[in-house]
């Protein structure tokens, strides 16, 4: 199971840290996605960390804003968001994938992810 935290109200410029913790099994034996929701919108994948070799992928989008990273000492992997504007309020997701079954082609495909976690709402202000 996983679960994602560390949302919140934040004003224009701001960061946040979300985290996805993991019970049941290790996250660093899986690719680790984030996805976002915003209202009315699809859903979008916008980072992602492979298990075989800690490669990162952002979406154009938060490229240069957001870092995945995992923490060794813990079961996390964390979402660090700068600079954050309106257009990123959303509920925000993590989700596992084997890269054994599909490979980091298929990072931005939520049919990829085997396991996902309760999402958590990030609210930016004007």
């Amino acid at each position: 199971q996983l679960q994602a935290s560390g949302g919140g109200l934040v004003q224009a410029g701001g960061s946040l840290r979300l985290s996805c913790s993991a019970s049941g099994f290790n996250v660093h034996e899986y690719a680790i996605g984030w996805f976002r929701q915003a209202p009315g919108k699809e859903r979008e994948a916008i980072s992602c960390i492979n298990y075989s070799d800690d490669k990162t992928y952002y979406t154009g989008s938060v490229k240069g804003r957001f870092t995945i990273f995992r923490d060794n000492d813990k079961n996390i992997v964390t979402l660090q968001m700068e600079n954050l504007s309106p257009d990123d309020t959303a509920v925000y997701q993590c989700a596992a994938r084997r890269e054994l079954y599909y490979s980091a082609d298929y990072w931005t495909s939520p049919f990829a992810y085997a396991y996902w976690g309760e999402g958590t709402l990030v609210t930016v202000s004007s």
